[in-house]
């Protein structure tokens, strides 16, 4: 291994569906194509050296999704950049690349902002919902997963959480997760929300995330692309009602 590259890129439209496993294989499928120098594993089988971080669940979009690739050659964050875009499918966008250094990338993601648009809810409604959310100390709900029913602590993830109106049928969620084990999901909070207040979400949601980072004492998250020594320093965008 010569050179590590981070890869801050974004799942949109109708990309938002693919799983993870179908993101893997297609940036394998674009570095093969962009002829990139990436370093492969050893072994009888070998792969590319690629190291995810806090993939966003099947159906949700993304502007803030993470990966370090290990080449074995020289390149550059912007040959990089541009190669690996253009041999990628439309919706799965490369946004920035840099070279890895400091702290390891996991390191610096701990929490994800999320935007949530509500068709068919009432910002009102919303309204009543979110603060009745934040005034519990623990709301525990279930989740049914391949083995069964898991229970995650969706206040106890739930940083911060505003509702502002698109229109008058359609409400915005904006919120702030840690990242938790098992991980709080935008469906979960949104079943939380329900469990608290009558609130009917009559058509699918539509999630995006739009940050992860490293969670700052005053909610925001720290880009976990910025030196170290920026890191701290660097402001973050959190919505205000």
């Amino acid at each position: 291994m010569v050179a590590r590259i981070r890869v801050r890129f974004a799942k949109r439209g109708r990309l938002r569906f693919l799983s993870h496993r179908d993101i893997a294989r297609a940036f394998e499928r674009g570095l093969r194509r962009a002829r990139l120098p990436v370093a492969l594993s050893a072994g009888f089988s070998p792969h590319p050296r690629l190291s995810w971080v806090g993939a966003a669940p099947t159906g949700a979009a993304s502007e803030a999704e993470y990966v370090e690739i290990a080449f074995s050659a020289p390149v550059t964050p912007r040959w990089v950049h541009e190669a690996l875009d253009a041999a990628l499918p439309p919706g799965l966008d490369v946004v920035c690349c840099v070279e890895a250094q400091g702290r390891a990338l996991p390191d610096r993601v701990d929490a994800s902002r999320w935007q949530l648009r509500l068709p068919g809810v009432a910002p009102a409604e919303l309204g009543v919902a979110v603060p009745a959310l934040l005034a519990r100390e623990s709301l525990v709900v279930e989740r049914a997963t391949k083995d069964g029913k898991r229970e995650v602590d969706v206040r106890g993830a739930v940083v911060w959480a505003v509702c502002r109106a698109e229109n008058d049928t359609c409400a915005i969620l904006d919120v702030v997760v840690r990242h938790t084990t098992p991980a709080v999901r935008p469906d979960d909070v949104l079943t939380a929300l329900s469990a608290v207040a009558v609130l009917s979400v009559p058509v699918p949601p539509e999630p995006t995330r739009l940050e992860q980072g490293r969670l700052r004492e005053d909610g925001t998250l720290a880009d976990p692309l910025a030196p170290d020594r920026d890191e701290a320093a660097r402001p973050a965008g959190r919505l205000e009602a």
